[in-house]
């Protein structure tokens, strides 16, 4: 079973995200590492292969992920499912703290995608507080806490 996502179907899901990453928001213009595209459902979990399937994911979103499908949100104990940038809205799950510097979950989903993906490495913090002082970070559309 091949897992070939075309060049032209790759360049249409890095276009359709802004060249964001669709989980964190990190920009690929930023980044030494190409981003990935990456099955939403996996394919090993009978997901789709069309481009409805397909997100724009950094290096470390797409290896958190892997082929996981839920999370457990560690204030309800509940077990939720992962953010879905083709079915849910980043602006209704997630905003960015007063600094900028880490992603808050706003919901369920929000707050079970933050843990499981590790949106908030120390590593990314730092990266992400370098990148606000020189006004590449945050992405010009996305929420800061007030």
């Amino acid at each position: 079973m091949s897992r070939y996502i075309s060049e032209a179907n790759q360049n249409q899901v890095r276009e359709r995200a802004c060249y964001l990453c669709e989980y964190c928001h990190a920009s690929e213009q930023w980044q030494y590492i190409p981003f990935t595209v990456d099955h939403i459902i996996p394919l090993s979990k009978d997901g789709a292969r069309g481009i409805e399937n397909l997100a724009f994911a950094c290096f470390n979103c797409n290896r958190q992920k892997s082929d996981r499908l839920t999370a457990i949100d560690l204030e309800s104990g509940v077990e939720v499912p992962l953010f879905n940038p083709r079915i849910h809205s980043w602006r209704q799950h997630f905003i960015w703290s007063k600094d900028a510097s880490s992603i808050i979950g706003l919901t369920p989903i929000g707050r079970a995608t933050v843990t499981a993906l590790n949106f908030n490495r120390q590593r990314f913090i730092n990266i992400r507080n370098e990148d606000s002082k020189i006004g590449r970070h945050p992405p010009p559309d996305d929420q800061i806490q007030s």
